[in-house]
């Protein structure tokens, strides 16, 4: 069993059970407080248990945790002051991210991974534009089309918009002002490094999972500093990679620690101006992932920022400084000093305003869950690097890590650009241009708009036509159709591709969390 780890110290010593890893928490106070420094010394401890973690670098402050760190003046006067003389200072195993390829792994996710529902949030749009998206993904379900990159959304697109007519009786209507809005929010969002993160190969979250040689958890920084830019973006593929770890993951229960830790920074941006659909989405995963083993960490400046019904699941707190300067402020402070377990000996509220860098309101599950009585207590520093590494150093970590290579090359394998644009440039004559293969469309129940009924293969005499009929079906008179022995074996290939099924059975059961497809 994963002993007790000291966090803080105050009138007693605090210790996080790793057990109640998975119960959640929040970590919240004004800039400058030491929000970051408490994140740090959190990843690190878990890391030391064999936990893997994820977290975003918002600031570009966060790669010192791969090197050990000093005993600074400010450090050496902090562990001075909490009584801790064998603070042995170490670097922890680190894999470091980046959405964009830069200063870590590239992280992409396809099109129908990231599903209508998040990707309508990505580009900002309202209710009908995100009406006719789900159109979009509903006949490319249907006709087999994959969604891989930005280039097959913009030609899907143009294909429903020019055929608007033959699927809106099945559909339903298709708005040509609202596929006009779509393309020039997907300009925005490629101009923004869109194309950077729709695609192939996709990230494997397995790859969260590691520990390093010597047992401890891999620490998966994922360099937010540039997406940071786009706060919709950041926060949306956060939401994805919560909920495809949701989907992936088996139920585990309770463990004596967590599968993973993961750290949302910056959480207010996860909420700002969200749409209730993916807010009970959020509180759902919340709620469930926990007994998957994942415990997930909100960072923000305001306990207000995160809904009630999430804040009411995080269980592990940290609450550095909050300033008192306007009413929003006061009824932070307030809200705040409300969600612990009152200690009588303390003002929480007058508290919260008086705290210096460093110190915290803290109030740890034990070890049967209980919130701990609040407490004014100084964090614990991290062992490792406070500060970055140099670009030197990070790009000598990026090239010794085991997945260098995997996600380094971008793949652009067949899909429903190359087979729409195929598809037109046969129906003009323009031989120039290489029919799709099979592989762009795996399953294609159905002809698409436009297309002429397939012609049967050649009716020879005597045994060979007999052969013909057999392998590929007969056309009657009227148009009706014999399944042929090849067209069968097809159809059964695909009951049987089990995987895929059990992805879209998920989506509809669960509501695709997110509306995550493959």
């Amino acid at each position: 069993m994963s002993e007790p780890f000291l966090l803080a110290k105050g009138a007693t010593e605090l210790f996080f059970t790793p057990r109640m890893g998975n119960r959640h928490g929040l970590i919240a106070g004004a800039t400058g407080t030491g929000k970051t420094v408490t994140l740090q010394t959190l990843a690190e401890n878990f890391s030391a248990l064999g936990v893997p973690v994820f977290l975003a670098d918002i600031k570009g402050d966060l790669s010192g945790i791969a090197k050990a760190g000093s005993a600074t003046p400010k450090i050496a006067e902090r562990l001075k002051a909490l009584g801790i003389s064998d603070h042995a200072f170490t670097g922890y195993p680190v894999t470091f991210w980046d959405i964009f390829g830069k200063s870590g792994h590239p992280i992409r996710a396809t099109i129908s991974e990231m599903g209508p529902l998040l990707l309508a949030r990505v580009l900002n749009l309202n209710d009908t534009q995100e009406g006719v998206l789900q159109l979009l993904f509903k006949v490319a379900d249907d006709h087999g089309l994959l969604l891989l990159d930005l280039k097959d959304l913009r030609e899907m697109l143009k294909f429903i918009a020019e055929n608007a007519s033959q699927f809106t009786v099945e559909y339903g209507n298709i708005s040509s002002a609202s596929v006009g809005t779509i393309q020039r929010a997907l300009l925005q969002l490629d101009q923004q490094g869109g194309s950077n993160f729709f695609g192939e190969p996709a990230l494997n979250l397995d790859d969260f999972l590691q520990t390093g040689p010597d047992g401890k958890g891999v620490i998966n920084i994922l360099a937010a500093d540039q997406l940071m830019q786009n706060p919709r973006t950041y926060a949306t593929a956060l939401l994805w990679m919560l909920s495809e770890l949701f989907e992936r993951l088996p139920e585990v229960g309770d463990l004596d620690k967590p599968k993973l830790v993961f750290f949302f920074d910056e959480a207010h941006l996860l909420f700002t101006d969200l749409p209730k659909e993916i807010e009970d989405k959020i509180e759902q995963v919340v709620r469930l992932i926990r007994s998957k083993g994942v415990g997930v960490y909100f960072i923000t400046q305001n306990p207000i920022d995160i809904p009630e019904r999430i804040l009411g699941q995080l269980g592990n707190r940290v609450q550095h400084a909050l300033r008192a300067f306007s009413p929003r402020d006061q009824k932070a402070v307030q809200s705040a000093a409300e969600t612990f377990r009152q200690n009588p000996k303390l003002d929480v509220a007058e508290t919260i305003t008086e705290l210096a860098v460093g110190e915290a309101l803290v109030s740890l599950l034990d070890e049967t869950g209980t919130p701990g009585i609040v407490e004014r207590a100084l964090v614990v520093p991290p062992r490792s690097q406070i500060g970055p590494i140099t670009p030197a150093e990070r790009d000598a970590i990026i090239k010794q890590s085991v997945i260098y290579g995997t996600y380094e090359n971008a793949v652009d394998r067949e899909s429903a650009a190359e087979f729409l644009q195929a598809r037109a440039a046969a129906r003009t004559g323009a031989a120039s241009v290489t029919a799709p293969t099979a592989a762009a469309v795996p399953n294609q129940p159905r002809p698409l708009p436009g297309d002429a009924p397939a012609a049967p293969p050649a009716a020879g005499g005597g045994l060979m036509g007999a052969l013909g009929n057999i392998l590929f079906g007969t056309t009657g008179p009227r148009g009706g159709r014999r399944e042929g022995l090849i067209e069968t074996m097809a159809k059964s290939a695909t009951r049987s591709a089990t995987t895929q099924i059990t992805r879209q059975v998920m989506r509809v059961v669960l509501g695709g969390i997110f509306g995550s497809k493959r």
